[in-house]
């Protein structure tokens, strides 16, 4: 890659951003070109969640691993009774 003979400002939002989606070994040049390819194809991109629905994902499935666990827990502990 040639070196950058400009700079441009970017907001830290943005470069959070950017860090966010930058892979191993990758310039923030090499990411931007990936990000503004990827544009390009309609179909980049599809299936995929923003950051809110993933966390919300997430959570719901945390929250239900936990109740998992916990009917497990009385379960045991109902058997556990009739020994």
């Amino acid at each position: 890659m040639a070196t950058a003979d400009e700079q441009i400002r970017v907001s830290e939002t943005v470069k959070r951003e950017l860090d966010r989606r930058r892979r191993e070994g990758e310039s923030f040049n090499d990411v931007l070109e990936r990000v503004l390819s990827d544009e390009r194809d309609l179909l980049a991109g599809a299936g995929f969640w923003s950051d809110e629905e993933a966390d919300r994902v997430r959570e719901g499935r945390k929250k239900s691993k936990e109740k998992s666990k916990e009917r497990m827990r009385r379960l045991a502990e109902g058997s556990d009774e009739g020994t």
